[in-house]
């Protein structure tokens, strides 16, 4: 496997066809949907907000806007790394399959921690009666303020970093 994947875009199907992890394989598949979605999420709330502040002279309204695309960023970022990690390793090194196995599993990993923030930061008044095996668990994570949703992911995050010092 000595071809480039010649970036950004090259690095999933390279990745997908360099590693020999099942496990992996499947997170650059769900990586891969996941990071269209929140990409193409986030580019729409963000002509959103922009149409809904153009009226606007610089100031907070500049500032808000740039806000939410670095928060794009932040979340689009440990989505594709993962992927982009492997890719680089099997391209400059070579890689084994409990490497490529552990970064999928903190990319799935951070794909539960996005849900779970969610589910954190829901308004109370958009809240519902949780029914099910894990309404106690919903029930607790809605009892968190608001501004703990942000923990899960970066918490997350971190471990995508660190699996990937730790199996190097």
């Amino acid at each position: 496997m000595t071809e480039d994947y010649g970036g950004l875009v090259g690095a999933f199907p390279y990745a997908f066809r360099a590693s020999d992890s099942r496990l992996f394989r499947s997170y650059v598949v769900v990586g891969t949907v996941a990071t269209a979605a929140v990409s193409l999420l986030f580019v729409t709330a963000l002509v959103g907000v922009i149409a809904a502040t153009s009226g606007g002279r610089g100031g907070s309204l500049t500032l808000s806007r740039s806000f939410f695309a670095v928060v794009g960023l932040f979340v689009v970022v440990p989505l594709v790394a993962p992927v982009l990690l492997v890719a680089r390793r099997h391209r400059r090194t070579g890689s084994t399959d409990r490497y490529d196995a552990a970064l999928a599993t903190t990319g799935y990993l951070f794909l539960l921690s996005l849900y779970v923030g969610l589910v954190i930061s829901v308004p109370p008044s958009q809240q519902t009666t949780p029914a099910g095996p894990l309404a106690p668990v919903v029930a607790a994570l809605y009892a968190l303020p608001q501004y703990a949703g942000v923990v899960p992911p970066l918490v997350a995050a971190a471990l995508v970093g660190l699996c990937h010092r730790l199996f190097r």
